[in-house]
């Protein structure tokens, strides 16, 4: 063996390295930055607001995931998710029922709705992207019309003057708003359990299933995946309808934490897990969507906003940081993992 073999063959070991480790140790190394340089950055608080503002951006993040594996994205989802925080709200406060019916009517409206994009998609042949955007702007319309674009909180006078005398259910808030003690007394909230447990479904369902690993033959190749006799436009319409339903989870989850139908908190949904999502790409050199990538990007983007804000930093810049972050960890995903393949 040449001398310049081996040296080609130590680089390609190294960049091979960097691609799989590269975005693990440069978590690891904002987690040290901020302990340092933001005071109270690893206080038991901070982790419990980093892990609340992780799980709701994460459950998303992974609906989004799934409509990555068939070849699809899926832009709704911030819309679907304050849709289900405005109806939740809507059927507890101002129709005066129970939570059950509340988180019932949230899951038909993300099934409705990834059906509805799914349909679209497959059928009607609308490119995901603006089949998603246009269902995007229909639902952001339509979850004002009932209150005429108000928050709904009780006492709030309702559009044919009426008062909403209705109550959140204490069972309801507490999917938002209880800590359980694993670790820490009262660190651990509810919606990270939930994003767990969804994170291992998905991972589980997506690595070890027959559907899950249809699902991926569809993204990366629909002819083949067709000619082997697979029902392509089943897994493409079942992605949308998981992601939807995820939406509306971290939905009912944002209403029970906020305890009112706030209109304008799910604005930064849709950019932030997409985010996580797509810097999922990069961590242990997947290139691909994956379960465990995204939920580790969503972690990413938590310890980044939470850290940035300890740190004072204007919040106009926080977007411009995100979005630096991306392109460096696309540019680990597909840039150097091309020249390693080389």
């Amino acid at each position: 063996m040449s001398v310049s073999q081996s040296t080609s063959r130590e680089t390609i070991s190294v960049r091979n390295l960097i691609i799989r480790y590269g975005f693990l140790v440069l978590l690891i190394g904002l987690v040290v930055y901020f302990s340092f340089a933001a005071d109270g950055f690893s206080s038991p608080q901070s982790a419990v607001f980093i892990l609340q503002s992780v799980s709701i951006t994460g459950i998303l993040a992974l609906g989004v995931t799934a409509t990555l594996v068939v070849g699809g994205f899926d832009l709704s989802i911030g819309s679907v998710a304050t849709t289900a925080l405005m109806a939740s709200s809507y059927v507890m406060v101002v129709m005066g029922g129970d939570a059950l019916t509340a988180t019932l009517v949230c899951i038909a409206i993300g099934i409705v709705v990834g059906l509805i994009n799914g349909v679209l998609i497959v059928y009607m042949r609308v490119p995901d992207l603006l089949a998603t955007l246009g269902m995007m702007f229909l639902l952001l319309g339509a979850q004002r019309i009932p209150t005429e674009g108000r928050s709904i909180a009780t006492g709030m006078a309702l559009p044919d003057g009426s008062i909403a005398n209705g109550t959140f259910s204490p069972n309801f808030l507490a999917l938002g708003r209880h800590r359980f003690d694993f670790i820490l007394p009262n660190l651990v909230p509810v919606s990270v359990v939930v994003l767990i447990v969804l994170s291992v479904a998905i991972w589980f369902f997506l690595q070890y299933t027959r559907f899950g690993r249809m699902m991926y033959a569809v993204g990366s190749n629909e002819r083949a995946a067709q000619l082997a006799g697979a029902p392509v436009n089943a897994y493409k319409i079942g992605a949308y309808v998981i992601s939807g339903v995820f939406a509306s989870i971290g939905g009912v989850l944002l209403a029970a934490r906020l305890g009112r139908g706030d209109i304008a908190s799910g604005n930064n949904l849709l950019l932030d897990a997409v985010a996580a999502a797509l810097i999922g790409f990069a961590v242990l050199g997947a290139a691909k969507p994956n379960a465990f990538g995204t939920a580790i990007g969503a972690l990413f983007v938590g310890i980044l906003l939470q850290g940035l804000t300890m740190m004072n930093a204007p919040y106009y810049t926080q977007d411009f940081v995100k979005g630096a972050v991306l392109v460096v960890a696309l540019v680990f995903t597909f840039a150097l993992s091309q020249r390693a393949r080389k």
